[in-house]
């Protein structure tokens, strides 16, 4: 058998996959059922908007193995609840190991709560909001490879969605972490060619119906 295409791992089950979605079993589960999928449910949304901004500086597999102690701490991340965090819940927060104790980070997902609830009023929801910032497939490269995702860490798309929300008043949102957002959500498929996730994502996305968006001028 040949051997797969630089940046694809063949797991022991015999499937190729994104070298990093082979590294630990709770990553293959992550990769093959999650990652590149498309999403509309605001909670979730919400969700990864947080722990994108807790993983900054940290690797992934270290908050997806904390994700259910943050959903635990941060009710589940209900944004009208977080919203209504206080001193006492920042304290909490502060002393549960089950989590990343950052203050910092604390307090932005608590302030992100409130805006967040704010930006689904105006849109309707977060998923019309975020869907607006999908970039269109002529932007995208005709083939995901390894040497084309290491590229992939920003794009025009990402930094647009980054102003944004940092104009509306979002932190620890930069053109980056809007990246990694708009992979794990959905809004583009970076999936290598070759793995085998790749076709079940873009088919998802093919299926998916985007959320309404809002007209542009009411931003």
């Amino acid at each position: 058998m040949s051997a797969p295409a630089p940046g694809l791992v063949v797991s022991p089950d015999g499937r190729p996959r994104c070298f990093w979605g082979a590294s630990d079993p709770l990553y293959a589960e992550y990769h093959d059922r999650e990652w590149g999928f498309p999403v509309a449910d605001d909670r979730r949304l919400f969700e990864k908007l947080c722990l994108e901004g807790f993983q900054a500086g940290l690797s992934w597999l270290t908050i997806l193995r904390k994700r259910e102690n943050f959903r635990r701490a941060f009710a589940a991340f209900d944004a009208r609840r977080v919203a209504r965090f206080g001193p006492r819940e920042i304290t909490r927060l502060l002393g549960d190991a089950g989590i990343v104790r950052h203050r910092g980070k604390i307090e932005s997902a608590i302030h992100n709560a409130a805006l967040a609830l704010e930006l689904a009023r105006e849109q309707g929801s977060l998923a019309a909001y975020f869907w607006s910032f999908e970039p269109a497939s002529t932007s995208r490269p005709a083939r995901v490879d390894l040497a084309t995702l290491k590229q992939l860490t920003e794009s025009d798309a990402s930094r647009a969605l980054s102003r944004d929300l940092k104009r509306r008043g979002f932190s620890f949102v930069g053109p980056t972490t809007c990246y990694a957002f708009m992979q794990a959500m959905g809004l583009v498929n970076d999936h290598l060619e070759g793995c085998h996730v790749r076709k079940a994502a873009e088919l998802g996305r093919r299926r998916f119906q985007r959320p309404a968006v809002a007209p542009r001028g009411r931003r």
